[in-house]
């Protein structure tokens, strides 16, 4: 990885801080996926509503908590998902996090973007890999302009026509199908695990959230910490997002009597509001593709750059993840998808645990820059190790089910031994020069 930005360097970070609406209306085009509703629901089935219900607390105050700090962080020193890594991880390391948010952030548009597809198929008919290609087509040109020049304006705009869309989606399946009775009490299937804890542990599969954070927050004004952390990054976005998503999720399928997958989901939409639930999930997967576009795009550019000297318009790259998405569109997605977000999101897990101690510890003494693989990286490839090890054995699957709670335990472990005993991390950077 090169070394951070220099003054000839610009990137959208490097430019004037965004302004707080402005940010809080791009960063809560996450607030719309379709992902939210169909993972609740999976959850439901997997564990019961209730179970689900307790999990869904659980994890709006573990994301609230976590990324209050990582916020904070980001905002004070403008520091991004690779320049973070970079100084706590190394070159390589901030290659390998940067890497590693852009083929993620690159997966969940190729999810978002199928569904809008499967949608339209559903409803007009024809060929899905012309369908697969409208979506790209009309997302990408998009996420051309950034954050601070497109994305909070079109998301602000499309924001109150979701809203809208959700409550009309729960009186639709209400008057189509019924009140559901015991949509919240009904059991859940017998599992070795507590039920809130395996629900706990499948929304723990998208910390990558956390990343998202970090890259959105590097753009704000530190100024604004406070508001942000209440109003955008904190818990009541995490509330919304995953509680009110989550709940209307687990109801409209409860409703129509359907399963708790991504099919399943938009069978109840549509099934609710016909066209207009065809819309709804058009303006919902538009809002979220825009954000998994510029994660992709920012970040691919930032491997470009690092590993190869390469330097290409914003735009170009943004091109490059939409020719990738449709690519990937074209094979079995869903058949190696949901295994590839596994391993990356033990991956993930191990960064934020390492990450999240360094700046609890040492968010005080990180000026400057790495260029050496550091014991920290060290306690992020553990981490992983020990996660992707437990996830794949087959001997004891409660320890698969558990990794990345214990990835997690391992990485924030392993990062406070190696900072309480001043291994070779961040006291030993030295300034750019």
């Amino acid at each position: 990885m090169t070394q951070l930005q220099s003054p000839t360097e610009t990137t959208e970070s490097d430019e004037a801080p965004v302004g707080r609406w402005s940010l809080t209306m791009a960063w809560w085009s996450l607030f719309s996926a379709m992902f939210w509703l169909y993972i609740s629901a999976a959850s439901a089935a997997a564990y019961g509503p209730r179970a689900t219900l307790i999990g869904l607390v659980a994890t709006v105050v573990t994301y609230g908590a976590i990324n209050r700090v990582l916020a904070t962080y980001a905002l004070r020193t403008g520091r991004t998902v690779e320049t973070l890594s970079q100084l706590i991880f190394g070159r390589i390391g901030a290659t390998c996090a940067s890497l590693l948010l852009a083929a993620t952030a690159l997966y969940y548009g190729v999810f978002e973007g199928s569904v809008i597809a499967a949608s339209l198929q559903n409803w007009f008919g024809g060929n899905i890999k012309l369908w697969y290609l409208a979506c790209v087509l009309y997302a990408v040109p998009l996420a051309f302009g950034g954050v601070r020049h497109w994305l909070d304006r079109l998301n602000g705009f499309l924001l109150p026509f979701y809203v809208v869309g959700l409550v009309a989606l729960v009186v639709a399946a209400t008057v189509r199908q019924g009140y559901p009775s015991g949509w919240l009490s009904a059991p859940g299937p017998t599992s070795t695990l507590p039920g809130w804890l395996g629900s706990y542990l499948i929304f723990m599969g998208v910390w990558v959230m956390m990343m998202f954070t970090i890259d959105f927050a590097s753009l704000g004004k530190a100024a604004d910490a406070r508001f942000h952390r209440r109003a955008t990054f904190g818990p009541l976005f995490y509330a919304c997002t995953f509680g009110v998503n989550g709940l209307i999720g687990i109801y409209i399928v409860t409703a129509f009597g359907v399963g708790g997958t991504e099919t399943g989901v938009v069978q109840a939409v549509v099934g609710s509001l016909g066209f207009a639930g065809v819309v709804l999930i058009v303006i919902s997967q538009t809002r979220i593709n825009t954000a998994n576009y510029y994660l992709a795009s920012t970040n691919l550019e930032a491997v470009a750059r690092g590993v190869f000297g390469v330097r290409l318009p914003h735009i170009v790259w943004v091109v490059v993840c939409g020719v990738a998405a449709y690519s990937l569109m074209l094979t079995d997605v869903l058949g190696y998808l949901l295994q590839a977000l596994a391993w990356q999101a033990v991956l993930i897990v191990a960064w934020v645990a390492v990450v999240l101690v360094h700046v609890l510890l040492r968010r005080n003494h990180d000026r400057g820059e790495n260029t050496q693989v550091t014991s920290l990286a060290m306690a992020w490839l553990a981490a992983s190790v020990v996660g992707i090890g437990l996830h794949q054995q087959t001997y004891w699957p409660t320890l698969a089910t558990v990794a990345p709670l214990v990835t997690f335990l391992v990485g924030a472990i392993g990062a406070g031994v190696v900072l309480r005993r001043g291994g070779p991390g961040v006291d030993e950077v030295q300034p750019a020069g």
